[in-house]
């Protein structure tokens, strides 16, 4: 077995660990008393002896074996040592609780002996890698080989200088041939030395197999494998050591046979010497040698038969051993222990996660707790279509006479869905919805199955296959369980018997030999129901099984998605009901007028007439002689009151039309039509914008001139914020356009609000003078934000990288919300892209007047030098959301360049090398 020598003071040589083979019945038996004395033997406390033998548990099989400690790898803690198994020649690092103290007849000399080779060290340059490869090739040569020895000589540390050869093979010529080692003069004897102890020493010439004795050559490696070293070279290159081949045998003595021949050259006989006379001492030369050849092939005969008997005996030895093993009784009960604490885990699990439980429980309560559909639910439904049929004819009815008549239908109808909706409230109200609802949300999601479900299967026969299939399941496993419980019963029984025996207080007169006669069968029945147990496991179906299980889940998955749907068929109808039942008694008898808009109309024009002669008292007042800076002060003070009245009026109603509206949307259709003049469709058809209360002369505007390139602009304020009203010059066949575009625009901002990254819509005026082509039509009040337009900031002070990434984020928003919206920009550039406080990016609004491919062709599509206009609009094909995107990208580029994060390329393409978000 070839040792570890790395740090050790024997470099200069090749060295290897060899045990006699004879030494087998030692090892056997000192492996005995090693496995009885370390168990209860106590820990190596203070500093170890170097020079003494101790106990050592390897870390691979743990098993104990003789060792010695060699160093000690922390000083101060001394927690963990370097040693030496004496007995097989390698080495590792142990822990403190893993070394014990032996007794003293344990500490004899050790089994196993080191060799160096003679002659022979490692050269001065060799490297570790080359080192490594110098001890394999060793190995190679010498494991699991008998070896012929010649002693040489000893060291002072009891290693021992020899000549080792395989056959006609010198082993240190070998070494040296293949460059590992060199020649040398060994520096622990002297020539004379060696010359004189020569012929004692040849004389003790052994073969010597490099192999793992006997007694380890068994099936359980974890409690019986011999020690190996940190580098693995130990007896681990014998693992697997139970082959047949491995026989161990008691060595012979090889002795060299020398038989002395007279000289008997020719050259050399006297003339007077007869033939005859050399053929006579020829001959019986010749008949000794035959005769020493007889005696020779005897021998080799009888050694032959005596090591055909030896490996018999070694045959026999080990199958006994490894019988014996095979039943030994702590294997058994430690594997029967781990199998026990796996099956008790097992079914630990399993009381509380029963096999088919949980899918059982969901189809008992599909089955059992379902609803039905309240019976009054298909006549409310009839009832309700004719009553929303008489709603939308209202709706497009233009005649008020026709409309009359239209009404008294809808109100006979209305009756009998009144009587409906009361009917259904009240079977309603006894079904448990509410509880039955949160039942099936809990059951849908506890269902946790693998996989999508396919189409539930319609046939009822689909729960009684899976509840056979579950039965027959759990009467397997009741059987198996069955079959574990009287196995250990057994056990328990027979356990009890044996403790019977080694009771000397017991009276009972069982012996012992009937009491364990039997104990291999007992425990291999129970280590296979154990087995068998463990190895049923529930979770693994085949594809008829999980068939079954599949089809069971999609129906219970499709009841209760179909239950589900139910539900909340009858909570919506049930709420619309509710709300219907509480606006008929609402308007019971009566119809709700436009009295309280008209009284706020009438406020608003009274207030205007009032801040209109205001205006005109001022304007008097400035051109006036008389004018003074505090009377100045005093009217204008007036005129800001009156102001905010008529603001507080107009507030009022919107908040008027709001409730109208929302009558006229769910119950009350007629409403535009019996009051035209309320101009109620007209805020309907604008969202909520079109107001005819505020006009532009009553605010208090400046001109922008600065931003009035295109369009009259004017600046002022309401409510505390400051507003942009942006005129448009439109026409009567415009007009309607244009209030189109603006409540689609207004609709897809209502949705999101502050979130949606688009511009905020407050009004839309109409100037007083609508139909002089020399004046605006329509205003459209925005909110106003100076000097916040990309185009501004970047020639004032430019956005950072940090911040141009958040403005851009909520200009993407706006975009995501307009093509939602099914609308798309067409004119997205610098000007009509705001970054509010530097951080929240808003898209402006556009010219409503005009189609998508105005907008898109008009010249504002440019940012410094870089046009926004996409190819596509370039080639003249329709503006889209893809163009949007195409002008956000430039823009976003754009950003990026002037925060120095690309550059442009000589022929002033941009350099792209980042994706955008």
């Amino acid at each position: 077995q070839v040792e570890d020598v790395v740090g050790s003071h024997v470099e200069d040589a090749v060295t290897f660990w060899a045990q006699n083979v004879s030494r087998c019945n030692d090892l056997l038996k000192l492996s005995c008393e090693l496995a009885e004395a370390c168990p209860q033997a106590n820990a190596v406390f203070g500093k170890p002896d170097f020079n003494k033998i101790y106990g050592g548990c390897f870390s691979e099989d743990r098993c104990w074996y003789r060792c010695m400690v060699q160093q000690v790898i922390n000083e101060e803690k001394a927690g963990t040592c370097q040693v030496l198994y004496i007995d097989y020649g390698n080495s590792e690092v142990l822990n403190r609780s893993d070394i014990v103290e032996i007794p003293l007849d344990l500490q004899c000399p050790s089994i196993a002996k080191k060799y160096r080779l003679q002659g022979l060290q490692i050269p001065a340059d060799q490297n570790v890698s080359m080192f490594d490869e110098g001890k394999k090739f060793l190995s190679s040569l010498v494991f699991e080989k008998e070896i012929k020895i010649r002693h040489k000589a000893k060291l002072e540390h009891g290693a021992i200088i020899a000549q080792a050869e395989y056959e006609k093979i010198d082993i240190g010529e070998e070494v040296a041939k293949a460059g590992f080692a060199e020649r040398c003069t060994s520096p622990g004897y002297t020539k004379e030395a060696e010359e004189k102890k020569a012929d004692v020493m040849q004389i003790q010439n052994r073969k010597i197999k490099i192999s793992i004795p006997l007694w380890l050559s068994r099936s359980d490696h974890t409690m019986h494998s011999s020690p190996r070293g940190r580098v693995e070279q130990g007896p681990a290159g014998a693992r697997n050591w139970n082959f047949p081949g491995n026989r161990m045998f008691a060595p012979k003595e090889k002795v060299q046979g020398f038989t002395s021949v007279p000289d008997t050259n020719l050259a050399h006989v006297r003339p007077d010497q007869k033939l005859p006379e050399e053929k006579e001492v020829l001959r019986r030369e010749n008949l000794e040698l035959l005769q020493r050849q007889k005696e020779l092939e005897l021998k080799v005969q009888q050694l032959k038969c005596e090591l055909q008997k030896e490996k018999e005996l070694s045959r026999k030895t080990a199958e006994s051993f490894e019988k014996t093993l095979h039943t030994y009784i702590g294997t058994k009960m430690g594997s029967l222990a781990a199998k026990m604490k796996a099956l008790k885990e097992v079914r630990h699990a399993n009381k509380t996660s029963h096999f088919g439980e949980q899918l059982s429980e969901a189809i008992k309560v599909v089955t059992e707790g379902c609803l039905t559909v309240p019976c009054s639910l298909e006549e409310l439904k009839k009832i309700w279509r004719e009553y929303d049929l008489a709603q939308e004819r209202i709706r497009l009815c233009t005649n008020v006479d026709e409309g009359d008549v239209l009404i008294s239908k809808r109100d006979e109808v209305q009756q009998n869905l009144y009587s409906a909706v009361k009917e259904l409230i009240l079977e309603v109200d006894q079904l448990p919805l509410s509880e039955r609802s949160r039942t099936l949300q809990k059951l849908a999601a506890s269902l946790e199955m693998c996989g999508q479900g396919s189409e539930a299967d319609d046939a009822e026969e689909v729960f009684q296959e899976f509840f056979k299939w579950k039965s027959i399941k759990t009467e397997k496993l009741i059987c198996v369980r069955n079959d574990t419980d009287t196995a250990l019963r057994v056990l328990a029984d027979w356990f009890s018997g044996v403790l019977k025996c080694f009771d000397l207080m017991s009276e009972a007169s069982s012996e012992l030999e009937e009491a364990v006669g039997n104990a291999d069968e007992i425990l291999k029945k129970v280590e296979l129901a154990i087995c068998e147990e463990l190895d049923a496991d529930l979770n693994e179906h085949d594809e008829a099984e999980k068939r079954i299980i599949m089809s069971a889940y999609n129906k219970v998955i499709y009841k209760v998605c179909q239950e589900q749907s139910m539900i909340s068929v009858i909570e919506n109808r049930y709420l619309d009901s509710v709300e219907f039942k509480k606006q008929a008694e609402e308007w019971l008898n009566r119809r709700p007028n436009i009295n309280n808009l008209l009284s706020i109309k009438k406020n608003v024009k009274a207030f205007k007439a009032q801040l209109r002669w205001k205006l005109v008292e001022k304007n008097n007042f400035e051109e006036s002689g008389d004018y003074s800076e505090c009377e100045m002060t005093r009217i204008k003070e007036e005129i800001a009151d009156v102001r905010n009245r008529v603001l507080q009026e107009i507030a009022k109603e919107q908040e008027e039309y709001e409730k109208l509206t929302c009558l006229v949307q769910k119950w009350f259709p007629e409403l535009p039509l019996l009051y035209p003049e309320a101009g109620i469709l007209n805020y309907m058809n604008s969202s909520g914008l079109l107001t005819c209360s505020l006009e532009r002369d009553l605010l208090d505007a400046e001109p922008m001139k600065a931003l009035s390139t295109k369009r009259p602009l004017v600046c002022s304020e309401i409510w505390g914020q400051k507003v942009l009203l942006k005129g448009y010059s439109v026409d009567v066949s415009s007009e309607a356009k244009v209030i189109e575009n603006v409540a689609k625009y207004h609709r897809a901002w209502n949705q999101q609000k502050e979130r949606s990254g688009l511009l905020q819509l407050l009004f839309l005026l109409f100037c007083k003078a609508r139909f002089k082509s020399s004046d605006p039509l329509v205003y459209l009040m925005v909110p106003y934000y100076p000097g916040a337009s990309l185009g501004a900031l970047q020639a004032d002070t430019p956005l950072t990288l940090e911040e141009s990434l958040k403005v851009m984020k909520g200009v993407a928003k706006g975009l995501h919300t307009l093509h939602g919206a099914n609308i798309v920009h067409g004119s997205l550039n610098g000007n009509n892209v705001f970054a509010v406080d530097r951080k929240q990016g808003i898209v402006g609004d556009f010219d409503f007047t005009k189609s998508e491919e105005q907008r898109a062709a008009a010249n504002t599509m440019v940012v410094s030098t870089l046009s926004l206009i996409s190819p596509e609009l370039k080639m003249g094909q329709p503006a889209s959301p893809a163009s949007d995107m195409y002008a956000y990208g430039c823009l976003l580029f754009w950003l990026c360049v002037q925060n120095q994060e690309f550059g442009i390329k000589e022929d002033g393409t941009p350099e792209l090398e980042v994706v955008f978000m």
